[in-house]
């Protein structure tokens, strides 16, 4: 397996017969590693307007691991959101008709429990939520969780999760991530493998991309899919009416970002251009470099994914989509939130999600965004909030559009998907 800075597991033989792979932490993909790699995509990664890596890790307090878990008949893995360690307010919205998700009624305003400890995204459908274990049993042993009783050790952590279908991707049917997984995805958000580009923080390397994580078998449409980030910095004026000062003086300075796992059962290009539909919303220099694809590399993509893709033809969403398929995430800002304002925060990322995905939230899909907000002190203003929703659709639009461009092509037995810049390479107009 792919891997940076990696410890592989042993194998272990599961009851059914079927073996889990040693799973490496902090993996990166060929393509993300080579962009990371390039001195010009490396400054086309964080635009102006971004923060430092552009990724979720430029929110205050927040780290991000990755388990990815492929070869030898797999192809899932693991994405694992810590929050700092008295938690984050959070918030859900749940989307589409074939959800898997954990611990999302709890994030009803009107339920109790105000923050989250940790998220996880994964793979391996309704069986992958087994790997949110591994996180709460981590986070237990640091002390981290709800308390419930004396001793410093009585906690509940809480780790609401979603996963997505990447069941058989990989070539066996049986193969998904479990606890070990979710320990491991923990252990490299925690930084406990010395592993940078994985598990980045405030301080860090940007969160890997593409072919790792909760990504590592996703598939977009008819195209390879993966795990993607992006952040905004936002200076927000308040009118002087509203009692922050003169009119035009920066009141608030806000990072927010997203994260996700792009699995989705619609598809994120165009089918005539082959341009990708959230492309339109990058920042500055973002995407400035992507060209439209060649008309003979559209007409040999049309009938390569015609004759040997999923199902159906040309690079629209097919018309039969395979089952279950799931486009999942975390919005995250580092501005002071109620769990109210969290909920209608990770709504509005799913305007983002549409933005950059047609058709969303189909009956195939169980789109679900979970939204972490780790300020404190006074909940944001209605004039800052307006502002901080705003920056959290187009940052949700613009994870989107990383995930697929940081994806490479992936041949298994069970299936063929190729990269969009595998597939376009005159898209690289730079």
């Amino acid at each position: 397996m792919r891997g940076q800075g990696g410890v592989a597991h042993p194998r272990r033989r599961r009851d059914d017969g079927t073996t889990e792979p040693g799973v490496e932490r902090g993996a990166l993909s060929s393509t993300e590693d080579d962009r990371l790699g390039d001195p010009l995509s490396r400054a086309v990664s964080s635009p102006a307007g971004a923060g430092p890596t552009n990724s979720l890790t430029d929110v205050r307090g927040l780290k991000v691991g990755h388990a990815t878990l492929d070869g030898d008949g797999w192809l899932t893995g693991v994405t694992v959101v810590l929050t700092p360690p008295g938690g984050a307010t959070a918030g859900v919205d749940v989307r589409g008709g074939a959800p898997g998700t954990r611990e999302t009624d709890l994030l009803d305003p009107r339920n109790s429990v105000q923050c989250a400890h940790a998220i996880m995204l994964g793979g391996g459908s309704a069986y992958g939520l087994s790997a949110a274990h591994g996180v709460l049993t981590r986070l237990a042993a640091l002390g981290r969780g709800v308390a419930v009783g004396d001793a410093p050790s009585h906690v509940v952590p809480i780790v609401p999760a979603a996963i997505l279908f990447d069941l058989g991707r990989g070539g066996v049917f049986g193969n998904y991530p479990g606890a070990e997984a979710g320990e491991v995805a923990f252990d490299a958000a925690l930084g406990s493998d010395g592993g940078t580009l994985a598990a980045g923080n405030v301080s860090g390397g940007t969160v890997a991309a593409g072919n790792v994580g909760a990504g590592t078998g996703a598939v977009a449409g008819q195209l390879k899919g993966g795990t993607g980030s992006a952040s905004a910095v936002l200076d927000i004026p308040v009118p002087a009416i509203l009692g922050s000062g003169p009119a035009g003086q920066p009141a608030l300075k806000v990072t927010v970002a997203a994260l996700a796992a792009v699995n989705s059962a619609g598809s994120v290009t165009d089918e005539r251009s082959g341009v990708l539909y959230g492309a339109q919303f990058g920042l500055p220099g973002e995407f400035d470099w992507l060209r439209p694809p060649a008309g003979d590399e559209l007409a040999a993509a049309a009938s390569l994914l015609a004759g040997g893709g999923l199902s159906g033809g040309g690079l629209a969403a097919p018309p039969r989509p395979r089952p279950l398929n799931t486009t999942i995430g975390v919005i995250a800002c580092d501005a002071s939130l109620t769990k109210s304002q969290c909920a209608k925060l990770a709504g509005v990322a799913h305007d983002g999600l549409a933005r950059a995905i047609r058709p969303a939230h189909s009956m195939f899909d169980g789109d679900t965004i979970f939204a972490l907000a780790t300020g404190d002190g006074p909940p944001a203003s209605p004039p800052e909030f307006h502002a901080i929703l705003t920056a959290a659709a187009d940052c949700f639009t613009r994870a989107i559009v990383h995930a697929v461009l940081s994806a490479g092509s992936v041949t298994t037995p069970g299936g063929r998907w190729p990269g969009y810049l595998d597939l376009f390479p005159s898209a690289r107009g730079r």
